[in-house]
């Protein structure tokens, strides 16, 4: 299993969400971060804004569904400037269902 960590813009977050549910990834967590990537933040005329609202999405899939989620990702959330966003993936290795303690998954 793996899990994809998804920062996109503010506006595109229904975008996202909408598009993942329409391709059959209705589970997720949805937080609101603030951050700068490499652009360190934007210049508005006199006034410098170095961190800027973002939604991190976090799902956790199958590995053999990551280039599905990646690919409706990248596409929902495209405007085509700089801070469009961010995909991290990362190995989840267990997981758990707090309710019945009962193991959900996992991967060596």
């Amino acid at each position: 299993m793996k899990m994809v960590r998804a920062i996109v813009r503010p506006e595109k977050e229904n975008d996202v969400v909408l598009a993942l549910e329409a391709k059959g990834f209705p589970a997720m967590t949805k937080v609101n971060v603030f951050g700068r990537g490499k652009q360190k933040g934007i210049q508005v005329g006199p006034i410098r804004y170095d961190e800027l609202p973002k939604v991190m999405l976090m799902v956790v899939v199958e590995d053999e569904d990551v280039p599905v989620l990646m690919e409706v990702i990248r596409q929902a959330a495209y405007v085509g400037y700089e801070g469009d966003g961010k995909v991290f993936i990362s190995p989840v290795t267990e997981a758990y269902t707090i309710r019945t303690g009962e193991k959900s998954g996992s991967t060596v």
